[in-house]
Parts: C-alpha cells; sequence; structure tokens
C-alpha cells in the first residue's frame, strides 16, 4: 500500500510541475503587460499598414517543419477599421486567400473577424507586442477542424515584425508558426 502511495504522490508532483511550467514558464504563460515598457510601441494601424511581404515555416505537432510559405499582405485603414489582404503561397504549390476585417477600440483592444474564423477573434496591443486569440477553421481539405489559437507578434528594431502562432485542438498544440513580416519596400531595399 505505501508504494501505492508514493506513486499516486510521484503523479501528483509531476501533473503539478506540468502545471507551473505551462501556467509560468511557456508561449501560453505570456501575457500582453509583459511587454508593456517597451521602448517601440507596436501600433497595428502604423506597422500593419500598405503591402507586407512575409516568410514563414509552420510545424507540426512533433516540432518538425511540415510546412514553408510566403505571403503578400495588404493593410488599409480608415481611422480605427482596417482590412487586410493576405496571400500565402506554400511549398506544396497550394495559394491561401484570406481577408480581416480589423477594428481597433479606444483601449488598443482589437476585434477581427475573417471568413474561416469562428465568431470574432480578440487582442490587445501592449508595448511592442501585439496578442490575437481567435478560433481557426482548416479547410475541409485538412480535415475541417476548428483549432484553438494564440497570435503573438513581436515590434523588431528595424520595424520588422516577428509573428508566433500556436494552433490547439482540446488543449493539445497541433502546430505552431514562426513567421516575419515587413513592408515590401524594406524587403526589396535589403534584397538589392
Amino acid at each position: 500500500m505505501t508504494g501505492f502511495f508514493y506513486m499516486l504522490a510521484g503523479v501528483a508532483i509531476v501533473l503539478l510541475l506540468n502545471w507551473a511550467r505551462s501556467r509560468y514558464a511557456s508561449f501560453s504563460a505570456q501575457n500582453p503587460t509583459d511587454y508593456s515598457a517597451d521602448a517601440e510601441q507596436f501600433d497595428v494601424r502604423k506597422h500593419l499598414n500598405g503591402p507586407i511581404v512575409c516568410e514563414g515555416v509552420i510545424y507540426g505537432p512533433l516540432g518538425r517543419v511540415t510546412s514553408r510559405f510566403v505571403g503578400e499582405f495588404d493593410c488599409e485603414w480608415t481611422d480605427d477599421s482596417g482590412v487586410m489582404r493576405e496571400v500565402f503561397r506554400y511549398d506544396d504549390g497550394s495559394i491561401q486567400n484570406r481577408e480581416w476585417q480589423l477594428a481597433i477600440g479606444a483601449d488598443g483592444r482589437i476585434k477581427a473577424t475573417a471568413s474561416d474564423v469562428v465568431g470574432i477573434g480578440t487582442g490587445v496591443q501592449k508595448g511592442g507586442s501585439v496578442q490575437l486569440k481567435y478560433r481557426f477553421q482548416l479547410p475541409e481539405s485538412a480535415g475541417g477542424h476548428v483549432l484553438d489559437t494564440v497570435d503573438w507578434m513581436y515590434l523588431a528594431p528595424n520595424g520588422s515584425i516577428v509573428n508566433r502562432s500556436q494552433f490547439r485542438k482540446f488543449g493539445f498544440k497541433v502546430a505552431e508558426l514562426v513567421a516575419t513580416m515587413r513592408p515590401v519596400e524594406q524587403h526589396f531595399k535589403e534584397a538589392a
């Protein structure tokens, strides 16, 4: 009986440590206020405006790259309302289009909708970062699953944006995206 008690205690300790790690020391543990003291302030109306080029990779549940992509975005703002049109070209030859409708509240909070987003995405810009949470529906060709998504965008000193997103199903991470975004003029200036 004592051995069983120690086994249960060990399982409880492992579960507690796992919970503590995910709560305090992981991607999910980030909070927008963690970045409020950043010198550069991320304003989506300024930094996600006009033509933007994007490059990135998608990791599968085992941590290996499953897809590579390039994207062309065009963002237009009228006061606090914006439209961001995205065209993604993947390494398998497929093309994906998305159009986001964005609204910024007086408190910096973001509301976002798109045809493959279930409901309304919500986010906040704070310091040099933007966090956006939404439920994303995969195309039928990929199973049609609805994934809980958390996007973090971080402003780099040169105005580029580094994006990291995690996609979860039933609380388990099934994919992760890492990408960079920058204005088209900056991309072509650096490439020359």
